[in-house]
């Protein structure tokens, strides 16, 4: 069995976030409990979302289609239950793409290859990743982890670089990934979402902010690059 080539390391990657970076993804919340108050009720609205917070604090991260699983216990000769799969699966995430959000991306692989770097599970976060337009955009260049901040090795080992750069709305997981990769990382925090709006002084803190996705339409090649103060890579 032939081995597959090592792949060539790039001057410079940009790992880009899905959920509040790329797509409003609590809009889309918004529009799945009203949807589900809608067919099942406000008790039963409220009860999906216990079962989605329990599955989220036991797996890691976010699993719609699995609480949707746990949540038909009790109504499985309602009618609405079984549309709730296709609402989910066929939502149009496009239209929920931050303004730009598409021409950001066609930007930054301009400067660098760019691919997805998200948290989720391997069927939903693909579908919402396909729905969006971000796949066919990225010509595929996805990666889906559970925790992606513990998957920096495997990250690399996908795409070698001299240079990343994380762009997320999330301060705590662009810090968790500042302190592993060290000057190997510029990050970059995305005030959108709730996790943004959440505030709190978290070191280190980002590189640069950004108040939305369309302002790195803006940035140059040398915006990105390693500033003069870094933090040292981690003693092996």
């Amino acid at each position: 069995m032939l081995s597959r080539p090592a792949p060539d390391a790039a001057a410079l990657v940009f790992l880009l976030d899905v959920d509040n970076t790329l797509l409003d993804n609590d809009r889309f919340a918004a529009d799945l409990g009203e949807r589900l108050e809608q067919s099942f009720g406000q008790v039963e609205r409220e009860r999906y979302w216990a079962i989605y917070a329990q599955l989220r604090d036991t797996l890691g991260y976010a699993d719609y289609l699995g609480a949707l699983q746990r949540f038909r216990s009790g109504l499985d000769n309602d009618p609405a239950l079984l549309q709730m799969s296709n609402y989910l699966l066929e939502y149009p995430f496009a239209e929920r793409l931050y303004p730009h959000a598409l021409d950001t991306v066609a930007h930054l692989r301009t400067l660098g290859t760019t691919a997805i770097l998200s948290d989720g599970d391997v069927v939903f976060q693909p579908r919402k990743i396909h729905r969006a337009g971000l796949w066919d955009a990225l010509d595929g260049e996805v990666l889906i982890y559970i925790h992606k901040q513990q998957m920096l090795v495997a990250m690399q080992q996908r795409y070698p670089a001299a240079h990343y750069v994380m762009v997320d709305d999330k301060p705590q997981i662009l810090a968790d990934m500042k302190q592993h990769l060290g000057h190997k990382l510029t990050t970059v925090f995305v005030r959108q979402g709730h996790y943004a709006a959440a505030g709190g002084a978290i070191g280190p803190a980002p590189d640069i902010t950004i108040a939305c996705i369309a302002d790195l339409r803006e940035r140059k090649l040398e915006d990105f690059q390693p500033a003069a103060r870094t933090i040292p890579l981690p003693a092996a």
